[in-house]
């Protein structure tokens, strides 16, 4: 039973190798450009690529500028541009295998973390009559399987970026506010404090001339 289940484990493991697929994901703080290389291994995979502006190093003040990407093939031809995102979500077909350049630019004046992350969808096709007919459905369930757990997996990541997003917006938005609360209770203090001497000032100077 043991040497079974062993056997069954080793299969399942030949049967998954194939469509395990080749993932990058980094967060990164960039100040004018910053350029990453991913190796594509087979011409017509699927690459599929997300980003998101996390945040802008700016405690006093709320930006909306994105960045910009531009993803070029083994070549150098480009592929795809994204101009001005703050987060983006595409995919493409790979036309030529070999090493992928992701270039990032940063046109603001501040630095910006960024969260990226790609991945590579491969799928094996069986020489059908090397293999037992029995196996073909169990391959196809398997792709199927792993496909959508890729989905769950790639739409997650880019979900907790958009959450990670919004906190930090959040919390920098309720720091400018108490700041603003702190600043506005400063000058009204001032302006009181103003109000009362020179006041004091005109009845000082109102009781001195009456006295005369």
């Amino acid at each position: 039973m043991g040497t079974r289940s062993l056997g069954l484990g080793v299969f399942l493991a030949l049967c998954l190798m194939p469509f395990l697929r080749n993932a990058a994901a980094i967060r990164f703080v960039i100040d004018r450009e910053e350029c990453f290389s991913h190796n594509v291994d087979y011409e017509g995979d699927t690459v599929h690529v997300s980003f998101v502006v996390i945040k802008a190093d700016t405690p006093w003040h709320y930006t909306e500028d994105g960045v910009d990407l531009v993803v070029k093939d083994p070549k150098g031809d480009q592929i795809h541009d994204s101009r001005d995102k703050i987060s983006d979500k595409f995919e493409f077909i790979v036309q030529k295998r070999g090493v992928h350049r992701f270039c990032f630019t940063n046109k603001s004046p501040y630095h910006e973390t960024v969260d990226f992350d790609v991945h590579v969808g491969h799928f094996s096709y069986f020489d059908q009559h090397a293999k037992d007919e029995h196996f073909g459905p169990l391959f196809e369930q398997i792709a199927k399987l792993d496909e959508a757990l890729y989905n769950i997996q790639f739409e997650q990541h880019w979900l907790e970026a958009q959450t990670d997003r919004q906190a930090i917006l959040n919390e920098s938005m309720s720091r400018r506010a108490v700041h603003k609360a702190l600043f506005e209770s400063a000058a009204l203090v001032a302006a009181s404090v103003v109000q009362v001497y020179l006041l004091r000032r005109l009845f000082e100077r109102k009781l001195g001339t009456s006295r005369v």
